[in-house]
């Protein structure tokens, strides 16, 4: 498996796949059997596997710990590889969200999660955006715990 921190590191790995068929499991990492089970299905369905893992800092409310989010790179690399992931893409902060970055993805989502956690939805898809844009794959897994992200994440 093969680990990586930048976008051009991973737009040139994304290169020298051509045609393969890309699948991308997106996670904020501290990786456990529900992502494993994602990893297995894109494996199942792909040529190639990616995981990314980055804790989101745009999706985390004001009141939201960011800091207390639970991390263990090392065991979520383990975990990966044991899994069958061909590349594991984590970026930085800063690499995600560079200087002078100002583009946001706005979702109108009313009611619930999106009027209980204001910026939560925008922060998820801005990111998600980004590492289709960046991994550029032909399908994305995402576990089905939260609907309205499920469905916003559809629509978008």
């Amino acid at each position: 498996m093969r680990v990586i921190e930048t976008v051009d590191e991973m737009r040139a790995a994304r290169r020298g796949w051509g045609e393969r068929r890309v699948g991308l499991v997106p996670t904020m990492g501290f990786l456990h059997a529900g992502h494993i089970s994602l990893v297995e299905r894109a494996r199942a369905e792909n040529d190639v596997v990616v995981v990314s893992i980055f804790v989101n800092p745009a999706q985390f409310g004001a009141d939201e710990d960011l800091d207390r989010y639970p991390r263990d790179e090392e065991r979520d690399a383990e975990m990966a590889e044991e899994a069958g992931v061909d590349l594991l893409f984590v970026p930085s902060v800063s690499v995600i969200y560079p200087d002078g970055f100002g583009t946001w993805v706005d979702v109108t989502e009313p009611g619930g999660e999106a009027r209980a956690r204001p910026g939560h939805f925008r922060g998820v898809a801005t990111v998600c955006l980004k590492l289709f844009n960046i991994v550029r794959p032909d399908v994305a897994f995402f576990g089905q715990k939260d609907v309205h992200q499920a469905l916003m994440l559809q629509r978008m």
